[in-house]
């Protein structure tokens, strides 16, 4: 390693450790409450001689976005730290700085005891394969009762050894075009920890799940709908006069299936208003 690069490492690692005592924040980005950790160990997301950092950090933001903490790390090209995995992890600098750094793929998975290789290849090896739409309830399992578990993912220019698949327990594969194979480090990575979320359920987040607004009073909605018919009238809307009742009831039916709240009643008549009154005038 060069002196350049040496130096550079330093920094990062004086850096890295400057946003450690910053990261004390009990709130996400969103303003929400951090979520505690899951019971029982989460897989290992072991990088086997990454080449960029730039991928190193993508990767652990996606990481981070669902839920995955233990990043493991081995003989990275450009050595570690990397400034430039910081650059493109984002909110998930802390998982960067408590990133486990190994020489060889074994000492990496030596505390593991159910581990899979991420690759589209074919191998001559007699490992089981295993699809997207199995790995997750086995991961469940794997939590539940306790097992630490990890996923590996090789180099970027060549993907995994045989030497490295052959200490894995399944291979993981994705539905991937056979045509085009070539999925980027960070982004295999990104499937993997999606389907760690969702590993039990794919509904929204909890925190999506504000109550919805009431609808307002039929009374204000009445008023909202003669002020309509008020202006469309005076526009000469209604015609011919006799079906008048009858376009009154098909206006105002999808409006009243609209479940319009208070505030969108008066955001309502706010338009209908400056509709009436003409460019410019609404407000004098």
């Amino acid at each position: 390693m060069s002196h350049d690069n040496t130096a550079d490492n330093l920094d990062a690692a004086a850096r890295s450790a400057k946003r450690r005592r910053r990261d004390k924040s009990l709130k996400d980005q969103m303003g929400q409450e951090r979520a505690a950790i899951d019971a029982g160990p989460q897989p290992a997301v072991i990088l086997v001689q990454p080449q960029m950092g730039e991928n190193i950090g993508a990767a652990a933001r996606a990481m981070l976005n669902f839920g995955l903490t233990d990043l493991r790390v081995v003989a990275p090209r450009d050595g570690w730290p990397n400034e430039r995995a910081y650059a493109l992890a984002s909110g998930a600098a802390p998982l960067l700085d408590n990133a486990k750094l190994f020489e060889t793929t074994a000492d990496a998975v030596a505390d593991l005891s159910f581990i899979m290789a991420a690759t589209a290849r074919r191998r001559e090896l007699e490992i089981p394969v295993i699809g997207t739409g199995e790995v997750g309830p086995q991961l469940v399992k794997c939590q539940a009762s306790g097992i630490a578990s990890g996923i590996m993912f090789g180099p970027e220019k060549s993907g995994l050894t045989n030497d490295d698949v052959v200490l894995c327990d399944f291979i993981l594969t994705y539905p991937i075009n056979p045509a085009f194979q070539s999925l980027n480090l960070a982004q295999a990575v990104a499937v993997f920890s999606y389907i760690w979320g969702s590993r039990e359920s794919t509904a929204p987040p909890d925190f999506f799940d504000n109550p919805a607004p009431l609808p307002a009073p039929r009374k204000d909605l009445t008023l909202m709908m003669e002020h309509l018919e008020d202006e469309l009238e005076k526009a000469g809307f209604f015609y011919p006069p006799q079906k008048t009742p009858l376009m009154k009831n098909n206006i105002r039916a999808p409006l009243i299936r609209g479940q319009f709240t208070e505030q969108e009643v008066r955001t309502f008549r706010g338009m209908i208003k400056a509709l009436a009154k003409g460019r410019g005038e609404a407000r004098k």
